[in-house]
């Protein structure tokens, strides 16, 4: 039989952020997915090495104001979680 394996919370939202970047970047995200490390753990596999979005801060002045893309993005991955985690509840 063979085992079978689950993504973890962290993983899944690596792979939200590996999308969400090929986006913004309007990249192929073949490449950042197959650079993936991925362990096992208690809580499902993760990646090692998850992507890193950066954003560009924009020269208006006003630092304080956060980037319209970096609320999105983050809002779509908490959402994503939040649905992956009333999934594992069921």
């Amino acid at each position: 039989m063979k085992k079978t394996y689950e993504l973890s919370d962290q993983a899944l939202g690596a792979v939200m952020m590996a999308l969400q970047r090929s986006l913004m970047e309007q990249s192929d995200i073949v490449p950042v997915l197959k650079s993936f490390v991925i362990e096992d753990s208690d809580s499902g596999l993760i990646v090692k090495n998850p992507p890193i979005i950066k954003l560009d801060d924009n020269d208006d002045g006003d630092d304080d104001e956060p980037l319209e893309e970096e609320n999105k993005a983050m809002s779509w991955v908490e959402e994503i979680i939040s649905v992956a985690d009333k999934n594992s509840d069921a």
